[in-house]
């Protein structure tokens, strides 16, 4: 890129090329990912206005980061204290993506990475979208997940330009879609090797190509005459999982395009009233500070997170074929261990269900299926990095099966447990180097349950904890940590809930008015 003009601002740049292409690039300084600020945003507006009057021949967004836009700065979402005060502040975003969707020039986003909440918003202002063809890409609405919806503009843009059945599936679940995907939904115009990225978006500001419409069923879905029913279908649908008390956002999406389809006319400015609501509610509040614990738990795994490796689990119950079959999942080579192989059987009938189940491409279940073996005699102790206990909650059972692996143990190899209720001092009694056993404490199902208590006892050493922290973020939990004390921390906080349940029993209370408490 040559002879440009570059702005001062710290977040945003632009520069022109040779062609009159404007490059506007996103890099926000000391951040590992770009996030739409409230500064970010008032940024963005200057720089269109820049563009405004240099009439480039084109627009091409980018970002200067590993991934796009990560979508808005939740951080922010905690400061506002009323819809009042949040009213404005979204309404200034839609005017600003509205300036850059009213742009008279060819606009692009050249999507190199995660493209998420505000950031797909941004993309959706574009005429065109053109992503890196690579399987970690993903786009998406993920709003709901904080008990809102969509406010720089999705709930409008996002039906307009896929059509209802795609938009609604993306907005209501919060799911991303990967570039192939997106590219069959018409959410990108194109998807090409990483390295062809920018050219790409050149070529679509010289090329110009015609702009995608949604299919022609979801057009007539969304006439004013069909909405209210295809709406009223969808919201039965959100019922069966969701209560609008408990989870207002889904049923504000599905008024909103009830009463409004697509028309900007007056959509905008309704979506814009009903996310300042939303954010101000218990629910979004709860949500938002759960996010921010899960991005705490998230950091404990370190720098040194294992993708790969050898584990072995001994206990071919539910519970260990399960945590067996969701290693493997994840990357590891894993051997299944238990008193016979007619006990295996079973884990591995339900391992190759779940690999088909989640097979995506051609020889996926079979290359799973390969990395899961049975291993009766536990040959394979000695080679594993890890080796997971999963046997009955015995004392005696789990400290006698100790005292036969641990002298098989290869150096710097960690021993953990899956007790929910034994004190790991208890069961490290029988260890010659009692250091190595830790707990990993999985729950019921393990491919839906996102913690796994990593559980420390008074003899743990702080090499095997944090190798085990950084174990359960190589598969994709959340580690939260634990002092060997009872009931750890999950079960010590359900313990009073289901006991004060057996009291109020005990005192009369129906069983059906308990139950419906502990549903609200």
């Amino acid at each position: 890129m040559t002879d440009a003009q570059a702005s001062a601002a710290n977040q945003w740049s632009l520069e022109l090329d040779d062609e009159r292409i404007a490059w506007l690039r996103f890099d926000q300084p000391g951040q590992s990912a770009n996030s739409l600020s409230q500064s970010a945003m008032e940024e963005l507006e200057a720089q269109l206005r820049e563009v405004e009057r240099l009439m480039p021949a084109g627009l091409v967004v980018t970002s200067g980061k590993s991934g796009f836009i990560a979508g808005a700065d939740v951080r922010e979402f905690g400061r506002v204290t009323s819809p009042d005060e949040a009213l404005p502040y979204v309404r200034a975003a839609h005017a600003i993506l509205d300036r850059l969707e009213r742009l008279t020039m060819p606009t692009v986003a050249a999507i190199n990475g995660y493209c998420l909440g505000g950031g797909l918003e941004l993309a959706l202002a574009c005429r065109y979208r053109v992503c890196a063809d690579d399987p970690r890409l993903a786009l998406g609405l993920p709003e709901v997940m904080l008990g809102i919806h969509p406010g720089f503009g999705g709930t409008v843009r996002l039906p307009r330009l896929v059509g209802v059945t795609a938009a609604m599936d993306m907005m209501l679940t919060g799911r991303n879609v990967r570039p192939a995907k997106a590219l069959q939904l018409g959410l990108v115009d194109r998807v090409v090797p990483a390295g062809r990225l920018h050219d790409a978006a050149r070529e679509l500001v010289t090329g110009m190509p015609r702009v995608a419409r949604p299919p022609l069923r979801d057009r007539l879905l969304a006439l004013a005459p069909l909405r209210g029913v295809v709406a009223g279908k969808i919201e039965q649908q959100v019922q069966r999982r969701a209560r609008r008390d408990h989870y207002p956002a889904p049923y504000a999406i599905i008024d909103l395009w009830r009463r409004h389809g697509a028309d900007p006319r007056q959509a905008y400015e309704a979506e814009a009233r009903s996310v300042a609501q939303l954010v101000c509610t218990p629910t979004s509040r709860s949500l938002v500070r759960l996010f921010f614990l899960q991005e705490r738990l998230k950091s404990l795994g370190g720098e040194n997170v294992p993708k790969q490796g050898r584990i072995h689990v001994v206990g071919a119950g539910v519970m260990g074929g399960d945590i067996a079959t969701w290693c493997v999942l994840k990357g590891f080579e894993v051997t299944l261990q238990d008193r016979d192989e007619a006990l295996v059987q079973p884990a591995l009938e339900r391992a190759r269900g779940s690999f088909a189940k989640r097979a995506r491409g051609a020889g996926d279940a079979e290359r799973w299926q390969e990395r899961l073996r049975i291993d009766v005699e536990g040959r394979e102790i000695p080679q594993a990095d890890l080796v997971i206990e999963a046997i009955i909650e015995s004392t005696e059972a789990k400290r006698e099966l100790y005292s036969r692996i641990e002298p098989r143990l290869k150096p710097g190899a960690v021993l953990a447990t899956n007790t929910s209720s034994i004190a790991l001092e208890n069961l490290a009694s029988v260890m010659a180097n009692p250091g190595r056993l830790v707990g990993l404490h999985f729950f019921n199902p393990v491919a839906q349950m996102p913690l796994v208590e990593v559980v420390r006892s008074s003899t743990t050493d702080a090499e095997t904890y944090a190798r085990a922290l950084a174990f359960a973020r190589g598969i994709d939990k959340l580690p939260l940590p634990c002092r060997s004390a009872p009931g750890f921390l999950v079960n010590r906080v359900l313990m009073p809930y289901l006991t004060e349940a057996m009291i109020v029993a005990r005192e009369g209370v129906p069983l059906a008015s308990i139950d419906r408490a502990a549903v609200d």
